[in-house]
């Protein structure tokens, strides 16, 4: 009997761009707006690139009879798509120097991007002074209260991820960054003056649906404004701001190791980001693709040509309305039930199933247990050295993003990882001598952690948004990181009863062996999105849909 895993893996099938019909002629077909056509036929070829049974299909059989040609300008248009699948498309320099077109979105995107910086900041602000704080708030010697105080935020960021979609839909990304920041700046403000456990909790857990909320809506932000070309590269600042929130709370936190009452200042240092962003949003853009949706078309080519080449505003222009113009239903909770939404939303909820369970917070909850086998003794110091590995292989993820692609970093990293799980094994399980398996395991967790950070960390919340339509992108981002955070609570709650159980050797073979699981997952039903359009990828999966296109 399969288990629930696989049993929710088979319906799928073996890609979504295998299923690509061909546009059949017809009153339907003629009667859409001529950018919907036109859409539709410059995205042909790229999915045909894709699908080489259905090009073989289309050579071999009878031509149908011939469609309407498309505009010449619209014609023309459609010609930068193939540079476009090849990385093109989206800005340049048109030469030999620098490519700096990135550079007039990158401010609007590193402002969004500090919310991941609060996020890292929140993960790590706790490592140092929980101790300090339960002595000062009368629950010192009491495990389980100490980890509640350390976890309730991702009971808060739960319910924050639930309730993204509803904000997201009504007041767009930049209002909603805004908004979002007050329960950061509110719930820093009562952790930092807490006299008691009640108001640390309830501070913590305000902070965690604000980072619920974020850690959905940022990663749409970034896809929705950032031109194709570089939006691989710009979406890894999300993983770049999380590393380094948590080597600022890890740097900040040392000054606790002497003084008790530090972890106050360390609190109330949170509200600076909050502030910041609040303040930084109001001169940001709001995303193109929700002015389109609520129908501002002007304000959204307006940010188009602010932030893009001027070559590829009017195509993208082209191709936002055609969404918008072909599908002008709002998108509802049980769209994820159907069509091709489901499986997107069942792809999202996989790769984050898998990843928390391919051991990433267990390895991070360990490190400092094997740090101090080889004789670091301050945990901070050992996680200082955790993050900036994590850093290291973020900046690696930037610039191989849009080269390399998301599917090849996503398989390599989930081999890499397994990689060094079983190196790790060897290390522990094998009669070696003790320095050589003291260097193994420091040489396995921090490969496991870099190899982390340039695929499975970043990929997952960049490839989600970029599969999921305009109509259900915020609502599969919030089931997608409702798995994630259900799925690291559980980990973080049985990860030191299942090593006191099974031992360290038997956990880190079972993270090994999902990691292996995952690089083949990925292998089989992730898409390539480098250099394709929001728009492009959403028609292609779309049209995968057996009797979706009349």
């Amino acid at each position: 009997m399969p288990t629930p895993l696989a049993a929710a893996l088979l319906p799928l099938p073996a890609s979504p761009a295998l299923h690509f019909p061909r546009p059949r002629p017809g009153p339907s077909w003629r009667a859409r707006p001529a950018v919907v056509r036109a859409a539709a036929l410059r995205a042909l070829p790229r999915r045909l690139e894709l699908c080489p049974p259905c090009l073989a299909a289309v050579e071999s059989n009878p031509a149908p009879p011939p469609l309407a040609p498309p505009p010449p300008d619209e014609a023309s248009a459609g010609s930068g798509l193939d540079a476009r699948a090849g990385g093109g498309g989206g800005g340049g320099d048109g030469g030999g120097g620098a490519d700096l077109g990135w550079l007039r979105a990158f401010p609007h995107v590193f402002t969004a991007s500090m919310a991941n910086f609060l996020f890292g900041y929140h993960i790590g602000v706790m490592n140092g002074p929980i101790e300090d704080i339960a002595t000062q708030l009368g629950f010192q010697g009491n495990p389980f209260l100490q980890g509640l105080v350390v976890s309730i935020f991702i009971v808060g960021a739960f319910f924050g991820s639930l309730g993204s979609s509803a904000l997201v839909d009504k007041f767009g990304c930049k209002r909603t960054l805004q908004i979002d920041s007050i329960p950061l700046i509110i719930g820093a403000l009562l952790s930092a003056q807490a006299d008691s456990l009640d108001e640390m909790l309830l501070g913590r857990f305000l902070v965690g649906i604000g980072i619920g909320v974020n850690t959905v809506l940022v990663p749409i932000y970034i896809s929705e404004v950032a031109p194709t070309k570089y939006r691989g590269t710009l979406g890894t600042l999300c993983q770049i701001g999380t590393c380094l929130g948590i080597i600022a709370a890890l740097s900040l936190g040392i000054p606790s190791e002497s003084d008790p009452h530090w972890w106050r200042t360390m609190l109330y240092a949170a509200c600076v980001p909050g502030i910041l962003i609040v303040a930084g949003m109001q001169f940001a853009v709001e995303s193109p693709r929700w002015l389109a949706k609520v129908g501002r078309f002007d304000d959204a080519r307006k940010v188009v040509e602010s932030l893009w080449e001027p070559s590829e505003v009017e195509k993208s222009m082209e191709e936002i309305k055609a969404v918008v113009l072909n599908d002008d239903s709002r998108g509802s909770w049980s769209d994820l039930l159907v069509e091709p939404h489901n499986r997107v939303a069942l792809i999202g909820g996989s790769l984050f199933f898998l990843q928390q369970f391919a051991g990433i917070n267990g390895v991070l909850y360990f490190s400092s247990l094997t740090f101090r086998d080889v004789g670091i003794s301050s945990g901070a110091l050992a996680s200082l050295y955790v993050g900036i590995t994590n850093f290291g292989g973020a900046l690696v993820a930037s610039n191989l993003m849009d080269k390399q692609g998301r599917k090849k970093l996503l398989i390599g990293s989930y081999l890499g990882m397994a990689f060094a799980m079983f190196l790790i094994v060897y290390g522990i399980s094998f009669p070696l001598d003790e320095g050589v398996a003291h260097s193994l395991s420091i040489a396995g967790t921090l490969l496991y952690i870099f190899t982390f950070a340039i695929g499975a960390g970043p990929v997952t919340g960049i490839i989600i948004p970029e599969l999921s339509s305009a109509r259900t992108r915020s609502k599969v981002m919030g089931f997608s990181f409702t798995v994630h955070w259900i799925c690291n609570f559980l980990v973080g709650l049985f990860f030191l009863e299942l090593v006191h159980k099974f031992g360290v050797g038997a956990v880190y073979a079972g993270f090994g062996g999902v990691s292996l699981l995952t690089a083949l997952f990925a292998y089989n039903f992730i898409v390539e999105t480098k250099g394709r359009s929001l728009e492009e990828i959403e028609m292609s999966m779309s049209s995968a849909t057996p009797g979706k296109q009349e």
